[in-house]
């Protein structure tokens, strides 16, 4: 009887996660609202999964605000950089699309820029978790999210899957969002946490705990 109302246990430490999950997916969203912040909240949102959700520790949602405040300067820089490379390869796909017009030549274009698309999303599926693991600037975070990128191609190709697919699952039903961010970084956190793990073991640092 001890056992079950132990909420390190059983169904209380299941309920603990889930209202983690729920909360921390909330904060994430209410944290994007302005654009620019949408790199440190999801930096914040990796490494709080990681540390709070996935090693069953207490206060994920005082640890989601001081890593946010944490990675707040160079997760928004990098966001802007990433906005305004979003609005050239957009630019560049309208561009593409209203000079090749319609037939074979055309749909194979579209496929090889379809194609190409996926590097630069791949880096972008490495960048805040990096981010929210460890210590960089702008130009380093950049430079060690591509070279990961390419090196666990792998890896990268399930993240960018399951992120795509979350997202589209998302727009086409509003509720899903209030639980599927952090269940999304959770799952991402499987595949990203074998690489981090060679690098360093836990995700310390960001919020002045061990």
């Amino acid at each position: 009887m001890n056992e079950f109302f132990n909420p390190e246990k059983g169904i209380w430490a299941w309920l603990s996660a889930m209202v983690d999950v729920v909360g921390l997916s909330i904060l994430w969203l209410m944290l994007c609202l302005p654009a620019v912040t949408i790199g440190p909240a999801t930096a914040a949102l990796y490494y709080t999964v990681v540390k709070y959700v996935r090693g069953r520790e207490p206060g994920a949602f005082g640890g989601y605000l001081r890593s946010f405040a944490a990675n707040f300067k160079v997760g928004s820089l990098a966001t802007l950089l990433c906005c305004g490379a979003g609005a050239v390869l957009a630019g560049g796909y309208g561009v593409m699309r209203a000079s090749t017009g319609t037939g074979s030549t055309a749909e194979l274009l579209f496929a090889v820029y379809h194609f190409a698309l996926f590097l630069p999303a791949g880096v972008l599926c490495w960048l805040f978790p990096l981010l929210g693991r460890f210590t960089f600037g702008v130009k380093g975070l950049f430079v060690t999210a591509l070279q990961l990128a390419v090196r666990h191609l792998p890896s990268t190709v399930v993240v960018v899957l399951l992120t795509a697919e979350t997202a589209a699952f998302c727009a086409a039903n509003w509720w899903p969002a209030l639980f599927m961010p952090a269940i999304a970084m959770l799952l991402a956190s499987l595949f990203l946490e074998r690489v981090f793990q060679k690098y360093a073991p836990e995700p310390v640092g960001q919020d002045g705990e061990e």
